[in-house]
Order: C-alpha cells, then structure tokens, then sequence
C-alpha cells in the first residue's frame, strides 16, 4: 500500500481534535469540509466504532468510501475502508493525536491507501508523489475553522 506520513499542530486540545474525528453528527460535513454532504451516510455508530459512507465531488468525478472507524485506541482514530470506488478495502487512514508542551495537539497522520480504479491512482499518485499535501491542507482547513469557531465541535 503507497503509504504517506504527516505532522500537523493546532492550538485545539487533543480532545477537541479528537471529538471533531469522531462527530459523526449531520455536522460532519460543516466541520470537514472536503466531506460532501449528499454523500455523507451514517449506518451504525458505537462507544468506540462507526460505519459511515463519506466522499468527495471533484469536477468530472465522484470518489466515496465505506468507512469503518475505530477509536478503541486512546488517543488515536483510525478509519478502513470497507467498500469504494477509488481504493482497495482494508486501504486505512489513522491520525494520533497528543498534547503539544504549551497548549494545542500534535496530530500524526498516517494514510495508507492502495488505488482500485483510474481515478484513484490518480488521487494516490498525487498524494505520495506531494507527501500527503492535499491531506495535510484538508484536515487543515477543517482545524483552522474550528479554531476560529472557537466552539466545541459537537
């Protein structure tokens, strides 16, 4: 599986970052933007566990994953895709989140996604060929407007 590790910082604290990872409210979509909300499906949510459909609209393509999360972990979130039509199921994305000395949180991102169509190894070329730029601005973005918010996330 091409697989590409990031670091990102945020003033947030660990459980805010980890509470927005696993809101899988009908505010899923507002708090991470690259979710397109006419493909966001919750099917069963647990204590520790979800199972969700989640995607994102390019022009000219669609790409969406069944995801199962697992928070078991303390301090980590991990998502596995089931079923898509852009990457190989058991192809999973994982990010740790910890306290950063002085305030905020540490997040280690870890994506390992194996391409299934045209369209996806387009997508994980991309992503290896940048080291994962297109994720780290993503989960930015979606940091950057929850420290603005300044709000819980849920």
């Amino acid at each position: 599986m091409p697989r590409v590790e990031l670091d990102l910082e945020t003033t947030l604290p660990p459980e805010r970052v980890l509470g927005a990872l696993t809101d899988f409210s009908a505010r899923r979509p507002e708090i991470w933007p690259g979710i397109e909300p006419s493909l966001y499906e919750v099917y069963a949510v647990g204590e520790t566990t979800a199972d969700i459909k989640e995607g994102s609209k390019f022009p000219g393509t669609t790409v969406w994953a069944k995801e199962h999360y697992d928070w078991s972990t303390p301090g980590t979130v991990k998502w596995t895709v089931q079923e898509s039509n852009f990457c190989t199921p058991g192809s999973n994305v994982s990010a740790t989140v910890s306290p950063k000395e002085g305030g905020g949180s540490h997040i280690h991102v870890v994506w390992d996604r194996t391409a299934s169509s045209f369209v996806g190894r387009m997508a994980v070329t991309m992503i290896t060929m940048t080291k994962g730029k297109p994720i780290a601005a993503s989960i930015k973005k979606a940091l950057d407007k929850m420290e603005k918010e300044g709000s819980p996330s849920a």
